[in-house]
Order: C-alpha cells, then sequence, then structure tokens
C-alpha cells in the first residue's frame, strides 16, 4: 500500500481536499477530468463495488487498516492536521478523491423503468442524499435532475444518501418533454387547488410514471405544474401546510410504487 505520510499541506496532490471547489473538481469544461470527495468508509466501499475509479485516500493513521489497498495513494496523518487541510473534521476519519463517472443520457437510464424521480431545483445536499436513500429504498428505478440541482456527488449528499448514488441510476433532465419522449406519464407534488390526493387510484394506473419534487420552499414553478399530467398532495392535519421535501418524497415514493 502506497502510505505517504503527509509534511506539507500544499502538496499539489491535496489539493483536491484542501483548495479546489466543488466546480473546479467537478471541471463542466473538461468533463473527462471531473473528481469528486468522497466521505466515510461505508460510502466509499458501495462506490468502488460500483466501479468508481479511486485517484486517492485521505486518511487518519487509525483507520489504515480500514482501507483496501487499490493501487492509488493514501494521504495520512493526525485528526488534528487533517482538519486544518480540510477544513471539518472527517467522518470516521476517511476520504477518497475519486473519478466522476461519465454523464448518461436520459434515454439509457430510462430503458427499463416504471417508477422514476425527478428533482426539479433542489439545492440542498442533505435533502439531495436523503431522497437518493428513499428512493433506492422504496423501489424506484432512477432519478432524473433538472441543472439547477445540487450535485448528487457532492460530499455531503453521497454520504447522506448512504452510497445509494452509486447504486440507483441518475442523470440530468434538460426538459420535461424527454419523459413524455420515453412514455412516462408525469405527477408534480404540489399544493394546488387541482392536486389529488397522492393515494388517488388513478396515479397508480399508469404503466410508467414520474414523481416530480420541487425546490425546498418555492416548490414547483406553475411553469412546471402546466407540462404534468397529474398533480397530487399528501394530506396534512393541525394546520401543517407541508412536510421536508425529503420527508415528503419518501411518503410519494411508498404510496405509489406499491
Amino acid at each position: 500500500m502506497n502510505i505517504v505520510k503527509i509534511s506539507d499541506l500544499m502538496l499539489p496532490e491535496l489539493a483536491p481536499y484542501a483548495r479546489l471547489t466543488e466546480a473546479q473538481l467537478r471541471n463542466r469544461l473538461h468533463p473527462a477530468e471531473g473528481l469528486f470527495i468522497c466521505e466515510s468508509m461505508k460510502v466509499i466501499r458501495v462506490a468502488l463495488a460500483a466501479g468508481v475509479e479511486p485517484v486517492s485516500f485521505l486518511c487518519e493513521e487509525k483507520f489504515i487498516g480500514d482501507v483496501p489497498d487499490c493501487g492509488v495513494p493514501m494521504y495520512t496523518a493526525e485528526r488534528e492536521v487533517l482538519a486544518a487541510l480540510t477544513g471539518y473534521e472527517l467522518s470516521r476519519g476517511v476520504l477518497c478523491c475519486m473519478r466522476r463517472p461519465v454523464e448518461r443520457r436520459v434515454g439509457e437510464v430510462l430503458s427499463d423503468a416504471r417508477r422514476v424521480a425527478v428533482l426539479d431545483g433542489v439545492v440542498n445536499s442533505e435533502n439531495t442524499g436523503a431522497i437518493f436513500r428513499a428512493a433506492a429504498a422504496l423501489g424506484l428505478d432512477a432519478v432524473l435532475l433538472t441543472r439547477t440541482c445540487c450535485d448528487p456527488l457532492n460530499r455531503r449528499a453521497c454520504r447522506v444518501s448512504m452510497g445509494t448514488v452509486f447504486q440507483l441510476p441518475w442523470t440530468y433532465l434538460d426538459h420535461y418533454g424527454q419523459l413524455k419522449e420515453c412514455g412516462f406519464a408525469t405527477v408534480a407534488m404540489a399544493l394546488t387547488d387541482r392536486s389529488v390526493p397522492v393515494d388517488d387510484p388513478v396515479l397508480k394506473q399508469h404503466e410508467r410514471l414520474a414523481i416530480i419534487m420541487g425546490t425546498e420552499g418555492d416548490g414547483l414553478s406553475d411553469s412546471v405544474l402546466r407540462q404534468c399530467d397529474h398533480v397530487a398532495r399528501i394530506p396534512m392535519h393541525r394546520g401543517v401546510d407541508s412536510l421536508n421535501v425529503a420527508a415528503a418524497a419518501a411518503v410519494a415514493f411508498y404510496e405509489l410504487c406499491r
């Protein structure tokens, strides 16, 4: 195992962990060179099992024995040194710099799918990760995101998802017509005058259904709602007007995938 004891925090090889922004890691100008940071050994193992390519590890010395030998450098130091390098304390003591998978085509992701989630403008990384986890656990076949969403490969989103971002097919949606082209009916989760209860039998009659969740706070725009076949709501009690988007997604996924 190629273990490198950190003696210089300014090593160029450490830049992905310390000095590159999310946008710089993603490298939109050269997508094939894009990177992301994966946190916690449990999540890293899921990524490795899915075939994601590691570039290097950053590891507390006491966790070295937990890291598999992938033939890439493992940079190591005490917890305080790593916190000074990254600006935060490592979750379970391990980070992995990995290569971004190639973005998949919508038709490829939807080819065999029957129930999919669509995230429209969901920007919070924890909500994104939680929605992926719910989608995987409750039987959805794929997740699509508008390009205004948080990156599912954001460090925190990966961790909150418990690695399901590597297990569930996903890609970006450029317009809602792509769902129609692939034979999907659409149901928007929103509180409107025309919304039906989420357990309405009509919704379950569709062989292929896309469940659309909107941005935190504002929800889905009128433009999006006009493009959807159905609008559904989760009945509320005690004057509560809505659920957090991740909680609402879990309820909708459970009901519409049964």
